[in-house]
């Protein structure tokens, strides 16, 4: 869900960025029905969403990537432990938004990395320990339709937010 949104807001915002998704399962799986029906319900029927077929993550990946955005804690945790140097740019989407709202919009003429350097000052790895509704969006697998349309409306306001602290 968040690199179909987040592909979106950059587009829109005249971003040539290349935004992928991998994630801690085995890669290859199609996006689960209720994941494709809860985009499609919010607009992205062209987004490719039926053909999508998951990545697992690497360090590779990590390694070539300017930011890392994860959506729940575990994630951020599993990529630094893979990829120690990747620290000062993985955050979960709803840490970074709210660290990002509290430093404001990246000017113009700083760079991603500068930025991402004063979002996450002050951060501790320790604040990856455990789960937390502050910073993990609640996945719906295994849950009911409804939760799927919840969670992609959480994503695509928090791509909605991000994109705009980045790309001003």
């Amino acid at each position: 869900m968040a690199q179909a949104m987040l592909t979106t807001v950059a587009r829109q915002r005249g971003i040539d960025a290349r935004i992928a998704s991998a994630g801690l399962i085995r890669g290859g799986q199609p996006l689960p029905v209720e994941t494709q029906d809860a985009l499609r319900a919010l607009g992205f029927n062209g987004a490719g969403v039926e053909r999508f077929r998951s990545t697992q993550v690497t360090e590779s990946l990590v390694t070539g990537a300017d930011l890392v955005v994860g959506l729940a804690r575990e994630h951020v945790r599993e990529v630094v432990v893979r990829t120690p140097d990747a620290w000062d740019r993985s955050f979960t989407l709803k840490e970074l938004v709210r660290r990002g709202g509290a430093i404001g919009t990246r000017p113009v003429h700083e760079d991603l990395q500068s930025w991402l350097y004063r979002a996450g000052y002050g951060r501790s790895r320790s604040d990856l320990l455990g789960d937390s509704i502050d910073d993990d969006v609640i996945d719906p697998a295994g849950g009911m339709a409804s939760g799927f349309d919840r969670t992609a409306t959480e994503i695509q306001s928090l791509c909605q937010a991000l994109g705009a602290l980045l790309w001003a």
